[in-house]
């Protein structure tokens, strides 16, 4: 067994952390076309492997699952935000919490959503009018915040609530945009844009008490108790099995990251639309064989509009890069990965590579009628015991809002010719996702 893989060569302190700051999409995509499935270079002062073979992706993120753990580097700066709630919780911990929440995320419980989806983005679309321009991403940030709100927090947002969740979302995103200094330095070194993070966090904090302390009281208790995660949550914490610190930390958790990923999916969907108008039309022939509102059948019996949101996942993946640490020296594709080592798993440059996708750059959404690659070419909501607890909920959410937008609506993009994206903690359109709403004849 060869103990290190090849990989590109860094520069003193910094490694390769200023090549990936500079451009971390194009850094994963080199790397991966350069290396066989594996290679190893500096973050800073962090030994790092990357690792782009689906099988060996699989094996770190299913098989050997319990060899790794969430990398402290991400817990340092996020855990300021989401504490140890399921993120980024480990062991015990996480195990007993993702035991508490599965039953809010039940496919029995998501059947009974269509209706409640449904009336979300019916108020989305009456603020539209024909004609107008907006800011897409903005918009599908509102629908998707108010689905997770009623749907997993059992409550709705005040304007002044949703203001203040929008002005802090900025800063918190900023603080998480690579940066080669933040790789070389501990993380107590202070840096500029600290304390706008903390500022932010502690808005939402703000916003997280609030809704705690107005649904405190209403979670019932027996038979016909609300199956929301905030009711969930507060009856464990009667009993004594939740303390306010992992409250708080679910529920940040769940408000950000359980409307993020799905937001950003519509919103490249709507961008690759307006792009590929022949695509457009295929779907508007599916949904317009649909009579009235959609309901969760609807969503079963759809076909090309499941192609077009996979698809528009594979090219844009919201999470485009995930981290793990080896709990102990393991090996990967030949070779030795020591303990603590942190690995890096792209979906940006799998989701594309020429090696698992014929034609990777195009937008194909037929290609999903006969996919057989490997299953973790494809890992937009990770995998293994870690899966995204939200997949079924966000696809199922998904479907229900373009079926009804593009029901009423063509979008066309009116941003600049080339989309530029700003990697963060998600992967978002750097300066959002300008467009025309057009109402349907």
């Amino acid at each position: 067994m060869q103990t290190t893989p090849p990989g590109p060569r860094g520069e003193p302190l910094f490694g390769s952390g200023r090549q990936y700051s500079a451009d971390p999409l194009r850094f994963v995509e080199e790397v991966e076309r350069a290396y066989n499935g594996i290679a190893a270079f500096e973050m800073g002062p962090m030994e790092t492997y990357f690792v782009a073979e689906p099988s060996a992706i699989e094996q770190i993120l299913v098989g050997d699952a319990d060899k790794y753990r969430k990398p402290d580097f991400q817990s340092d700066t996020l855990g300021d935000l989401l504490g140890d709630g399921l993120l980024l919780s480990e062991g015990d911990t996480w195990q007993k919490q993702r035991q508490l929440a599965n039953p809010a995320f039940t496919m029995g419980r998501l059947a009974s959503f269509d209706d409640r989806i449904a009336g979300h983005t019916s108020d989305l679309l009456d603020r539209w009018g024909d004609g107008e321009r907006r800011d897409m991403e903005r918009e599908m940030t509102r629908v998707t915040i108010d689905v997770i709100a009623d749907l997993m927090l059992g409550t709705e947002l005040s304007e002044r609530q949703l203001s203040q969740l929008r002005e802090n979302l900025e800063p918190i995103g900023s603080q998480f945009e690579p940066d080669p200094v933040r790789f070389a330095l501990p993380p107590w070194v202070p840096l500029p844009g600290d304390r706008a993070y903390q500022s932010a966090v502690s808005a939402v904090d703000e916003i997280v008490e609030e809704i705690i302390a107005d649904r405190r009281g209403t979670e019932g208790d027996g038979e016909g108790a609300p199956m929301d995660l905030l009711s969930i949550l507060l009856r464990a914490q009667s009993r004594g099995e939740q303390s306010a610190q992992q409250l708080r930390d679910e529920v940040v958790t769940m408000l950000l990251a359980g409307h993020d990923t799905t937001a950003l999916t519509l919103t490249y969907t709507w961008y690759l639309l307006s792009e590929h108008p022949e695509k457009r039309e295929r779907l508007y022939e599916e949904v317009d064989r649909i009579e009235g509102t959609p309901t969760i059948d609807d969503v079963q019996s759809f076909e090309y509009l499941e192609w077009v949101i996979d698809e528009a996942m594979r090219l844009y993946p919201p999470v485009y890069t995930l981290f793990r640490e080896a709990n102990e020296a393991v090996e990967l594709l030949g070779y030795e990965i020591p303990e603590d080592a942190m690995v890096m798993l792209s979906q940006w440059a799998v989701h594309r590579s020429p090696e698992y996708w014929d034609d990777p750059e195009q937008f194909r959404p037929e290609r999903w009628a006969d996919r057989n690659g490997h299953r973790f070419s494809y890992f937009p909501f990770g995998g293994g015991p870690r899966h995204c607890i939200g997949k079924n909920l966000a696809k199922l959410e998904a479907q229900m809002i373009v079926a009804m937008v593009a029901s009423e609506y063509e979008l066309s993009y009116e941003g600049s010719a080339q989309l530029e994206l700003r990697p963060t903690l998600t992967l978002h359109p750097r300066d959002g996702m300008e467009m025309e709403i057009s109402r349907r004849e």
